[in-house]
This record gives C-alpha cells, structure tokens and sequence, in this order.
C-alpha cells in the first residue's frame, strides 16, 4: 500500500491497513466451528508493529456463543469528499498536501469497511471525551507495553505517539462528531469509565 498508493499507508492502523480478509476467514471459520474445532485467533505485536508467528496464535476451541471485534474505526461513516480538502494536522499539511492519502482512506471507510460492518449484527461505540485524551491513553498503553509507570514513559516516546496519532486524527474526529454508524454510543468520561449511554 505504501509503494502503490500512498507512503502514508506504512502506518498500520488507518483504514485500508487491516487486512479484512483474514477478519472474515476468521469469523468464517469460528461460526462454522464444530464442538471440538480448534480456531487460531490472530495475535498483534504492538511493540514489534507485526502479527506474532502463526505458532504464537492461541487457538480457540468449539463454536463461541458471540464473537466480539474491537476495531477503533469501524463503523465510521466517511466524510464528504469537499471536507477532505484541508488537512487537520501537520501530518496532513505535510505529507499529504495533495489529498491523495486522505481520500484513499476515505474511500476505504465508505467502501470496504462500511461493507464488511454491514455484516455485523450490532455494533457498539465507546466514545471517547475528545480526541485530547487519544495521545493520554494510547501513552498508557505504551507503559503498559514497557512495562513503566505512564508517568515513567521517556518524554521521546510520548513525542512519537503524538506524531502517530495523527495518522488516526482525522476518522477519530469525524467518529467523535458524530460520524459514525452504530446501534449503541457509550460516552467514556477521561478516565474511560462509562457515562451516558444511547442510540
């Protein structure tokens, strides 16, 4: 994706970076499951930015009751093409002045994603408060990873989280706004509990 249409596209996590084919073979696979089928469920490597090995996968045994898929874009409803001519943040103004990534990625939410959802048969929204507190939370996360206190990790690393959020501003922001498609919003407060609930 990064050499054949956009250099943006090396950054995992934007839509068009999940490789929903596998998702599919996956929910496939787990709910055509017999009692005694083992299913390997994909593991991610954040630190390492890969899948773990294939023989790192732990496997699931049977037919699960419910499979449940936590995905921070999906069911975002994609912009109109007019508010895409601006960019939200130096990421944008800087490598992608033209548009050509941020109307790729637009074309994925409204295209491939909204498809695959359309399956689903509920989805849920866990709302954050803002898009101030993504760069708080996803430092947590990268403590938790390295194994520190958030207010331990290096001021370098928070840096570098806050250059990579800003591959994910621009479809966090429209989700937050009201952009996207989902049977139940959950309103998360900064510390992520859970507040107003709503359709």
């Amino acid at each position: 994706m990064a050499r054949d249409v956009h250099p943006l596209f090396v950054t995992r996590g934007p839509p068009g970076t999940h490789d929903l084919g596998l998702l599919q073979r996956l929910i496939d696979a787990l709910s055509a499951a017999g009692p005694d089928d083992r299913t390997r469920i994909p593991d991610f490597d954040k630190r390492g930015d890969d899948r773990r090995p294939l023989e790192d996968w732990r496997a699931f045994r049977g037919r699960p009751s419910a499979i449940l898929i936590d995905a921070w874009c999906l069911g975002a409803l994609p912009e109109d093409p007019a508010a895409l001519a601006e960019p939200v943040n130096p990421l944008e103004a800087d490598h992608d002045p033209d548009g050509d990534w941020r109307r790729a990625v637009n074309g994925f939410v409204g295209g491939a994603y909204a498809d695959f959802i359309a399956r689903f048969d509920a989805v849920l929204f866990l709302r954050a408060p803002s898009f101030d507190v993504v760069l708080d939370w996803r430092c947590q996360q990268e403590a938790d990873l390295l194994g520190v206190a958030p207010a331990d990790l290096p001021a370098a690393e928070r840096e570098r989280l806050a250059g990579f959020i800003q591959s994910f501003e621009r479809v966090t922001r429209r989700m937050l706004d009201g952009g996207v498609q989902a049977d139940v919003v959950v309103q998360l407060d900064r510390n992520r509990l859970p507040g107003s609930m709503g359709t």
